[in-house]
């Protein structure tokens, strides 16, 4: 991980990164079996969706709209959340416009950093373009926590059952909004953090209690300790220039995931993860997107190394926050997909030259769902990094959509 970690593509972030263990809803049933968390939340569009403006779509959509929506939190409370929803200008076929979610990259965890309230990437402009010319509703999440309209509550960040949900409440609430010109079939693709979010939204598609044809994964986030701990080792002997661009990038990650541990451990502070001044530049990780934080932690590592020569004794995380009962929790489970059966189908893209996501995570991936009989067709190449595995992908990404759809 000789790259900078923390650049989680602007591609990706450019729109701007488990209850049931049953797996994803298989086939054409839209029968939900009896132990799934179905959602039955009533009324779950919140008001009348608004206009989103940051990025113009008129071109290639009938409506670009911010949809505020009813989800069932982390907490396991009904909280709101909001979304991006495309409507192409094709008129619906009778059995309705199917729908594709997009599942974002790493933004941060503050609600200024939801993709609806930023502008879009040229590269996600142009798939979500591709989809709508197909015949496609759009459905982009925020995830829980990001742009919600309390401001109160912080996104769950890599947690795959909030994501995962707040994908499949999404779409529930577009069907609602949009009634019978949508139809049930419904797929997702995400990269890099959006990509773990497509996973969970596979392992919980069952609550949408709809048709769920498969699942897009570029990139996908996982094994998180092997991904900070390869990061530690792959520059520990190298000059500042090479080390501070590194663990710039894990530091802005970790202190993403204690800002979204705090969601639902509010009592756990920043000084157990980061050690003093640091954690004062971790804690920012709750009012500025990824990007200003990485840039913060690397100000402060390049000021030090100014003065001592080096980053030998800088005040970097604890020796110990790995293993804080729920951090390990939250790296060794609610952070990882595809620990259960997904008996829809899952593409999987990845590239050898990724220093963000390394291959070898997603190898180890690939080995637990084989060895949970999940089928996973992973098509990877040397030559791509974290954005190419993406940005090359494009046009392939949406004739595996169309085949998804197509299948029975």
């Amino acid at each position: 991980m000789k790259k900078n970690v923390l650049s989680i593509l602007i591609l990706s972030s450019g729109l701007v990164l488990s209850a049931c263990n049953n797996g994803g809803s298989g086939g054409n049933s839209y029968e939900s079996p009896s132990n799934t968390d179905v959602n039955k939340i009533a009324n779950p569009v919140v008001g009348t969706p608004t206009a989103y403006t940051k990025t113009d779509f008129s071109a290639v959509a009938a409506d670009s709209v911010v949809m505020t929506y009813k989800m069932k939190g982390v907490k396991g409370t009904e909280v709101q959340a909001t979304s991006l929803v495309f409507t192409p200008k094709t008129a619906p076929p009778a059995s309705g416009w199917p729908i594709v979610v997009w599942a974002h990259g790493t933004t941060g965890v503050a609600d200024q950093c939801a993709p609806s309230r930023n502008a879009t990437n040229v590269y996600i402009k142009g798939m979500i373009s591709k989809f709508l010319a197909e015949g496609y509703v759009v459905v982009a999440p925020d995830y829980e926590g990001l742009g919600e309209p309390s401001g109160t509550e912080l996104h769950p960040f890599l947690n795959v059952k909030s994501e995962g949900y707040s994908i499949t409440d999404a779409v529930v609430a577009t069907r609602n909004w949009l009634g019978n010109k949508v139809s049930k079939k419904w797929v997702t693709v995400g990269h890099s953090q959006g990509g773990q979010a497509a996973l969970g939204a596979a392992q919980y598609a069952d609550r949408a209690n709809l048709d769920y044809k498969g699942t897009v994964a570029v990139a996908p986030a996982s094994q998180l300790s092997l991904i900070l701990n390869a990061g530690q080792l792959s520059v520990i002997d190298g000059t500042p220039a090479q080390q501070i661009p590194v663990y710039a990038s894990l530091d802005t990650f970790t202190a993403l995931i204690a800002a979204g541990l705090r969601n639902s451990n509010p009592t756990l502070d920043y000084s157990q993860v980061f050690k003093v001044p640091t954690d004062a530049i971790a804690k920012n990780a709750e009012s500025v997107c990824y990007d200003t934080l990485g840039q913060q932690f690397g100000v402060a590592m390049g000021q030090y190394a100014a003065v001592n020569g080096s980053l030998k004794n800088y005040p970097r995380t604890t020796d110990t926050f790995m293993s804080l009962p729920v951090v390990k929790t939250f790296l060794e489970k609610d952070s990882q997909p595809l620990q259960v059966q997904i008996k829809t189908p899952v593409i999987i893209y990845q590239g050898g030259a990724d220093t963000t996501v390394p291959k070898v995570a997603t190898d180890t991936l690939y080995g637990t769902a084989k060895a949970l009989t999940t089928q996973v067709n992973y098509i990877t190449n040397p030559a791509w990094d974290h954005s190419t595995a993406y940005a090359l992908n494009i046009d392939n990404i949406v004739a595996d959509v169309k085949g998804m759809f197509a299948a029975q």
